[in-house]
């Protein structure tokens, strides 16, 4: 499980073909590693995986093609600038939203502007996707937890904060048209889940 709160930004340093794979290598200088161990959980921009390998400042994580052809990774290039947030602990502060790792969707960034200090955004969702997000709700664009200024049909409308863009690959890689992996609120997919079944309960009697 993570917060949605990026503990620190990095690198993409290679991406190598696998056997249809990948096998990423991504560095960076502020994560620190003494506390991370083959096998843990890392997210990188929203997306869980796991440290296969590592050194002083980078780590290794293998990444299959069904995380590739569901996520915006697809799209990741040698050189980008990803969010970063280890799994967290029983102890760690809980600042954002229960957040899985567990990319539901992509998102494309459709508007993009200053307004004032902060940062106007709108990402455009896929339609089966949108029943998710509320207006004033919490969802995760790469790996950040945010809330939602307003929900417009499948558009999603976000203000980011000074330091919320500074912090992360926002100021640096987010533009018009780039894609951004998605995961909507635990809370909305579980209580879709309870009716669900309530509603099947009810017909079965």
């Amino acid at each position: 499980m993570f917060t949605g709160i990026i503990e620190s930004t990095g690198s993409l340093q290679t991406m190598q073909e696998l056997e249809g794979d990948l096998r990423l290598v991504i560095a960076s200088d502020e994560l620190g590693f003494e506390d991370i161990q083959l096998g843990d959980s890392i997210a990188a921009n929203g997306i869980c995986l796991t440290v296969v390998d590592m050194t002083q400042n980078t780590y290794s994580v293998d990444v299959s093609r069904e995380t590739i052809a569901k996520t915006a990774l697809q799209q990741w290039q040698v050189g980008d600038i990803l969010n970063l947030e280890k799994a967290m602990l029983p102890s760690t502060r809980f600042g954002g939203h229960m957040v899985s790792g567990h990319v539901d969707g992509v998102g494309s960034i459709e508007v993009i502007k200053q307004d004032a200090r902060s940062i106007y955004i709108e990402i455009a969702v896929s339609h089966d996707l949108k029943k998710y997000v509320a207006t004033k709700g919490s969802v995760t664009v790469d790996g950040i937890s945010l809330t939602t200024n307003l929900v417009k049909d499948n558009v999603i409308c976000l203000n980011i904060i000074p330091h919320t863009a500074a912090a992360t690959n926002i100021a640096r890689h987010w533009q018009l048209k780039r894609l951004v992996n998605i995961e909507v609120d635990l809370i909305a997919r579980y209580l879709e889940r309870l009716l669900q079944v309530d509603s099947t309960s009810s017909t079965s009697d």
